[in-house]
């Protein structure tokens, strides 16, 4: 599995596995213990998380969410010491660390909590997906 398996869905809490594209949409699957499946018509917005950046202060102006969640994993490997009660200042300082550059003004306290919720998620249920890899992949 890797980034361009795994999906968001807008409305719905979590992150889901792309199981298979139908005529009108994509069947998913919780990332979760419940494994529950949905079926995502052409009306909801699904996002792959290889699509997803974070606005950055650089010359690209954003960063890959793939490399973002990378970092996150060689610094903190699990434990990030953030919570979704955790202050905006702590969220931020923890983005800092792992993102120095991000935009502070365009990156919401919001999406860090959904970052930090995302790689957590991810950690837990498949972390083969964080593991640098060393040798390309193919595309098919």
């Amino acid at each position: 599995m890797n980034f361009k398996d795994i999906a968001s869905v807008a409305g719905k809490p979590g992150l889901y596995r792309i199981v298979s594209p139908t005529r009108s949409g994509v069947v998913l699957e919780a990332l979760d213990e419940k494994k529950t499946k949905l079926v995502a018509g052409m009306s909801m917005r699904v996002s792959v998380l290889s699509d997803i950046s974070i606005y950055t202060l650089t010359e690209e102006g954003a960063e890959p969410l793939e490399s973002v969640m990378k970092k996150i994993e060689s610094n903190y490997k699990g434990d990030t010491g953030v919570d979704a009660s955790a202050s905006d200042a702590e969220l931020r300082a923890f983005l800092k660390s792992v993102l120095p550059e991000f935009d502070q003004d365009r990156v919401y306290v919001s999406d860090i909590k959904k970052l930090n919720a995302w790689y957590m998620l991810i950690h837990k249920n498949c972390p083969e997906v964080l593991q640098e890899s060393s040798t390309p992949e193919k595309e098919a």
